[in-house]
């Protein structure tokens, strides 16, 4: 109703967000869903509907709160009986905080703003006269009117003549900021304020509709069983009281708990050890749960922390070999599933202690096929998300930083805390998770890829691969002599020495001392020298960049793989085990640490030389199987490219057919330039490369690199057709998907940030390539041993996974039967689920190295 007495309120305001605007009807939506009372009417603001129910509350004998910090309300606090509460500070604002803020009470407080005005809502006010000169003046003359009377009488000049002006401006002013506390609101009486119960079908159905998966289990926890649509499993999952722990310290506890177990058929299982390594970690204890709330500890090589009595009450335990004699039918028993969070640990650590535990399921993985790309698949964020509960940390039982102690030094009562919990949480969240594999399509390709390849993973880690310590000894020297001898070179460059490592001095060698054009100081005020940086320096030809970037090779050398890699070797074994995270990527491709060994150098002398370090045992050879150009070839499959598919059917050079059609230049005259800038659009396309990028990587100009891409895409357009078909499935439904079926999130794919947009748009495209290319070579994986066995050669061992190659150690005597073997379980890996219209390619190389191999 302001705007029909003063057209210009709030007409400095901007548009609502082009984002905000769809948000309001589901706003509407969530409060009526959740039972919450929502008042709007046309011509009103919300402050007046605020103020019209502080009166009738006020008239009924009621005290009111406004949650609200905003000035505009303080017009109607009083004494004791109606006050704001600041929800951000959690402050309540009450007569004298009015005061504090406008110099004048409550009741004053629009005289003051008449005065002020506000340029936000573009109340005019009184031209000079801020907060505190209106205050004053309204503590002077009492009121507005009173004020303007005697305008005249003020004997500053300028304040004088401004209230003689502008007199009308503010008494139009204080029309506008004097809340109407008289909103006609027949139809909300004060009773139909009062707080409802939640009507859970209405709750949940906005829940579902929203897909707001999160949300419906913390729905459910609060209103308990009986919610229409709720399965008793998922009500059982997550509406528990307090969780019950038990610490299992006798044979007879243990025994019913198995007989729990096996009358269950499924139990949550964790293992808690020394260390995060399960090659080198010891077994402290195994925690079992086989309903909701309810989980047991069994402690086995708990130790007194320093000056306990090892007969300590405490450290009562069942002596170890009993229990792990007691617990290994179970544990093995096909008809008990075994249910655990990243449960391939569990595997390795238990294996270790002769029991192989099966059949299994994994809360990570489920949750990794569900929702890859969202958020993270550890058991503490999952908690978080899905079950509304913040689990124990690990350092609240074995403290942090110098003070905190491996498991087997935490007290058993305190171990049972946090372990049996894990083992709770994990039970809970496959109850809530896995039958939502089915309902969303997913289950196949965790049935088919996922679940199957753990195992077979921890069987790889187990086995490890040898390592020539000596070879890497001398290649950390060879190392570190070249970096002696490049300090030297780039020192003399510089005409200084200074320490290369440091960002900071090298920054301000090459930008300041040298003045080389193109440093840019990031916040801290030290100037940038990443690669990037370097490598534009060592292309418009100055020296000490180029060196810099050689000794910086080195060192990665040294200290990432020879030295680290040393480090790493098992003393036990005498072998290095990597460790495979097998929910860590958005696409479905593992990923090795501790150390990893998917990022060694192979296209460089230095990186095969640390190949080379990777040997066979005596009387073995290690045999490297790799998929032949496998995104290419799932990219023709994909984009039904005729060309492509034609010339990998014909087992042409796909690189020189694909320079031959871009350029024009015939397969007799190609030469290896043309070649190389093939391969780069080829493989640029597939990771959605622009053409600053490909000018970039060929050297050539940006007009140039776009000519060749549009060329391209006219000699194949399929490939376009389903770069604009992948992005826009990405757009409308927030993922893609591999040919298998596993979705992968691109939820930035919509942002109006040009550049996350972009980022996302180029992730989408090459997504379901990648994302194929894993799923193939994990089902080739799934497959493997039992081929192997099949063929008579279990004595043949996977032991590496990089990406599109696997690495095998086979005894020299079985070297020849195997590689038709693993050829032949690569190349039909899509079968019978999908016949690929290309045919997949290995090449297997054999050697006494992993570089001959290779």
């Amino acid at each position: 109703f302001r705007n029909e007495f003063f057209a210009e309120y709030k007409a400095h305001r901007p548009e609502a967000p082009e984002d905000l605007v769809p948000q309001f009807p589901l706003i509407r939506e969530a409060v009526e869903a959740f039972s919450v009372p929502a008042i709007e009417l046309e011509g009103y603001e919300a402050d007046d509907i605020i103020a019209t129910l502080t009166r009738m509350a006020r008239e009924k004998g009621f005290k009111v709160t406004i949650v609200s910090s905003d000035k505009d309300l303080m017009q109607l606090v009083e004494d004791a009986v109606v006050t704001l509460l600041d929800p951000m500070k959690n402050r309540r604002i009450g007569p004298d905080e009015v005061r504090e803020k406008f110099g004048v009470g409550p009741e004053k407080v629009i005289e003051v703003q008449a005065l002020c005005g506000d340029a936000s809502d573009n109340v005019p006010g009184v031209p000079g006269i801020g907060p505190k000169t209106a205050a004053q003046l309204i503590a002077a003359y009492g009121d507005l009117e009173t004020l303007l009377t005697h305008a005249g009488e003020i004997k500053q000049p300028k304040r004088r003549e401004n209230l003689l002006v502008h007199a009308d401006a503010a008494r139009l002013s204080k029309r506008l900021v004097t809340l109407d506390p008289r909103v006609p609101l027949e139809d909300w009486p004060l009773e139909a304020l009062a707080v409802r119960d939640l009507d859970p079908a209405r709750v949940l159905a906005f829940v579902d509709a929203n897909a707001f998966k999160s949300l419906r289990a913390r729905v459910i926890a609060h209103l308990g069983d009986g919610v229409p649509g709720t399965s008793p499993e998922e009500a059982e999952t997550i509406a528990v009281g307090a969780p019950e722990y038990e610490t299992v310290d006798t044979m007879a506890a243990l025994a019913r708990w198995i007989d729990r177990i096996r009358e269950a058929g499924i139990v949550a299982v964790d293992t808690e050890t020394t260390g995060l390594n399960p090659a080198s970690a010891e077994l402290v204890g195994i925690s079992l749960s086989v309903e909701a709330g309810k989980a047991a500890y069994i402690p086995l090589r708990h130790r007194p922390r320093d000056g306990l009595d090892l007969e300590d009450a405490t450290l009562r335990q069942i002596p170890l070999p009993q229990a792990l004699a007691a617990l290994k039918p179970v544990l093995e028993d096909p008809s008990v599933l075994k249910v655990g969070q990243n449960i391939k640990y569990d595997l390795a650590v238990l294996a270790r202690e002769g029991i192989e535990i099966a059949p299994i399921d994994d809360t990570m993985l489920i949750s990794y096929v569900l929702e890859a790309g969202l958020h993270g698949h550890g058991l503490d964020e999952l908690s978080r998300l899905h079950l509304d509960i913040e689990p124990v940390p690990f350092k609240e039982v074995a403290g942090k930083g110098k003070a905190q102690v491996t498991f087997d030094r935490v007290p058993i009562e305190e171990a049972t805390r946090y372990a049996a919990e894990d083992a709770d949480l994990a039970g809970r969240l496959y109850r809530l998770l896995k039958p939502r594999l089915a309902a969303e399509g997913l289950l196949t390709l965790y049935e088919t890829i996922e679940r199957p390849l753990v195992p077979v993973i921890a069987e790889m880690e187990r086995h490890g691969i040898e390592v020539d310590r000596t070879e890497l000894n001398r290649l950390s020297a060879e190392f570190a002599e070249g970096m002696a001898r490049l300090e030297k070179e780039i020192h003399a460059l510089a005409g200084e020495p200074f320490n290369i490592a440091s960002p900071a001095q090298l920054g301000e060698i090459l930008f300041v001392k040298m003045g080389l054009a193109g440093g840019k100081r990031s916040k801290s005020g030290a100037y940038s020298t990443s690669a990037a940086v370097l490598e534009k320096l060592a292309e418009e030809g100055h020296e000490l960049p180029r060196r810099v970037l050689e000794w910086r090779q080195l060192a990665k050398l040294k200290s990432t793989y020879a030295d680290a890699l040393a480090a790493a070797i098992n003393p036990r074994t005498g072998r290095v085990h990597t460790s495979y995270s097998l929910a860590n990527t958005s696409t479905g491709r593992l990923a090795s640490t501790d150390p990893n060994l998917q990022n060694i150098p192979v296209r460089t002398e230095e990186g095969r030389r640390i190949r080379r370090a990777f040997i066979a045992a005596d009387g073995c050879r290690l045999l490297s199987a790799d998929y032949s150009q496998i995104e290419l070839r799932i990219l023709a499959h994909i984009a039904d490219v005729a060309a492509l598919k034609q010339a990998f059917a014909e087992g042409l050079d796909i690189h020189a057919m694909t320079a031959s059609e871009v350029f024009g230049v015939p397969l007799e005259k190609m030469d290896p330039l043309t070649r190389r800038r093939a391969k780069a659009i080829n493989f640029g396309i597939i990771y959605g490369i622009s053409a600053f990028g490909l000018a970039r990587q060929l050297d050539i100009s940006r007009e140039e690199a776009a000519a060749y891409i549009e060329t391209y895409f006219e000699r194949f357009p399929g490939i376009r057709d389903y770069m604009e078909a992948t992005k826009a499935a990405a757009r409308e439904k927030g993922h893609v998907k591999t040919l298998f079926g596993r979705r992968i999130h691109t939820p930035e794919i919509n942002s109006k940030n040009p550049n996350q947009r972009g980022f996302a748009e180029r992730a989408a495209i090459n997504a379901p390539i990648q994302g194929s290319a894993a799923d193939i070579i994990k089902r080739a994986m799934v497959r493997m041993p039992g081929a192997l066995a099949a063929a008579g050669l279990e004595n043949v061992k996977m032991l590496l996974q990089v990406h599109d190659e696997l690495v095998f150690e086979a005894p020299e005597a079985a070297v020849k039967a195997a590689r038709p073997v693993i050829s032949r379980t690569m190349e039909e890996a899509t079968l019978p689920a999908l016949s690929l219209s290309v045919p997949l390619v290995v090449d297997i190389g054999v050697g006494a190295n992993w570089a001959e191999a290779h």
